[in-house]
């Protein structure tokens, strides 16, 4: 199996070495990551700049580093580097996005880094698992989290992944080198909108400006049989997304109200 790993904290974290470590012996690994953190970076790409790529040697592997943003790092590196690599008419098995430093559920994965380069791996025909770690303000036992990604990942990928789709895949508070494997659930995303709040404050000159306050897992509500439900209840969670935004449900209502 050819695996590309990305990420969206940067290509120094901690998640993605240890997601890199937790995969050997899975397939053949080339990572290509942002060389900055660019966390909650969302879908952007770049157009108005080069994208400048660096050969990049960490403690755990070689990779590329890319100055850009996750779904550039994608796109570079589908429609570029891996074929320069690997030859132009090859593509890897699988895109494998993470492990983020905070989970990624509810309406977070609109804001995500790390599921929008999953997501361009969907847009350019190639199947991608988007991992994060809920943190929940403690120290993560990274080993046990990549063990515990690592199963997650391998009974996922017991199962055909349509080109087009993304699989969403959070990890519970895993704080304990000795912490029990997580029961596995599918559900749904939390579409509640997150509560965070802001703190308004006054620069040392007397400007107004306003600091984002919260942990990021706070909703207004939290629907049962959701994402945020099953890790606030220690489960791993697996959600399968697509990248199609049209509303189904009102499409042939606006086309009576449009098309007379």
């Amino acid at each position: 199996m050819k695996i590309l790993l990305t990420n969206d904290d940067g290509i120094h974290a901690p998640g993605i070495a240890t997601l890199y470590a937790a995969l050997v012996g899975l397939g053949e690994i080339d990572v290509i990551a942002p060389k900055d953190v660019q966390s909650a970076s969302g879908h952007g790409i770049t157009f108005h700049k080069p994208l400048m790529a660096y050969p990049t040697e960490t403690a755990t592997f070689h990779g590329i580093a890319i100055d850009g943003r996750p779904a550039d790092c994608v796109k570079v590196g589908l429609r570029a580097i891996w074929p320069e690599r690997h030859g132009p008419s090859s593509r890897p098995d699988v895109v494998i996005s993470g492990m983020n430093s905070g989970a990624n559920a509810g309406v977070n994965v609109i804001y995500s880094g790390t599921v929008a380069a999953a997501v361009e791996a969907a847009f350019l025909g190639v199947p991608a698992i988007a991992v994060s770690l809920y943190m929940g303000g403690r120290e993560p036992a990274w080993r046990r989290a990549g063990e515990i990604a690592r199963v997650a990942i391998d009974a996922i990928l017991k199962h055909p992944l349509d080109a087009h789709r993304v699989v969403n895949l959070n990890l519970p508070i895993i704080d304990r080198a000795d912490a029990p494997m997580p029961p596995i659930r599918v559900v749904r995303m939390n579409t509640a909108a997150g509560s965070d709040h802001f703190e308004r404050r006054q620069s040392p000159e007397g400007r107004t400006y306003y600091w984002p306050a919260g942990n990021g897992m706070q909703f207004a509500h939290v629907s049962g049989g959701s994402d945020v439900e099953a890790l606030d209840e220690g489960c791993v969670t697996i959600t399968p997304l697509c990248y199609d935004l049209t509303d189904e449900a009102t499409l042939l209502v606006w086309r009576n109200r449009m098309e007379k």
